[in-house]
């Protein structure tokens, strides 16, 4: 029971740090994060709805300068080393977008991962129930990332189907009104051809 609360407060405090939100047209949406001097971090996002799935990004530095920045892209993944400490931006834009709005998957990670008890970053010898530990919470964290692989690879999959479901549809409804106006300018045009004959006949 303690080896699997410690693999869940891992999993957790893994999970606490993605995010899916939704970035309308003609926005700029940003987030902060206080992050301490010597930190290694990570962003990787992937737009996963909207148009042609891309996105702006720029991560600024505490003092205002641009440690990444990049447009119109579907994903990416940034990592860097904090040489302050301060408040970070992390600023994603749709502004060059008119019409569609996006939905955008990040992750953000800070810092190198704690141990899964108090001293075992230690170097020294792990007991067998220690190293099983770890031999397992490596694995949920790979299948962790493949979820997240499939999760966003499912909802881009089902976003596209959705938009060409829709196109088949418009483009079956504007078939249909064709069809049935070709039909009822037929019957029209029909119907005078007979009546001028009928008018010239009792003429």
């Amino acid at each position: 029971m303690l080896l699997l609360g410690l693999l869940s407060c891992c999993i957790s405090f893994i999970l606490a740090e993605e995010l899916t939100f939704e970035l309308p047209d003609n926005e700029r949406m940003c987030f902060y994060e206080e992050i301490d001097k010597g930190q290694k971090t990570t962003v990787e996002f992937q737009v996963v709805e909207g148009g042609n799935y891309d996105c702006d990004l720029e991560i600024k530095s505490p003092s205002g300068k641009s440690l990444y920045k990049d447009i119109k892209k579907q994903f990416d993944s940034f990592t860097w080393t904090t040489d302050a400490k301060g408040e970070y931006e992390i600023c994603f834009s749709n502004e060059f977008s008119t019409f569609t709005h996006k939905v955008v998957y990040f992750d953000f990670q800070v810092g190198e991962e704690k141990p899964l008890r108090p001293g075992m970053e230690q170097v020294s010898a792990m007991t067998l129930m220690e190293t099983s530990a770890v031999t397992i919470h490596e694995s949920l964290k790979e299948i962790e990332d493949y979820q997240t692989h499939h999760r966003l690879r499912e909802s881009h999959g089902r976003a596209f189907a959705e938009e060409l479901n829709m196109r088949v549809l418009l483009r079956s409804a504007v078939e249909l009104v064709l069809v049935i106006l070709t039909a009822l300018v037929q019957v029209f045009t029909l119907r005078r051809f007979f009546s001028d004959k009928r008018n010239r006949g009792t003429s």
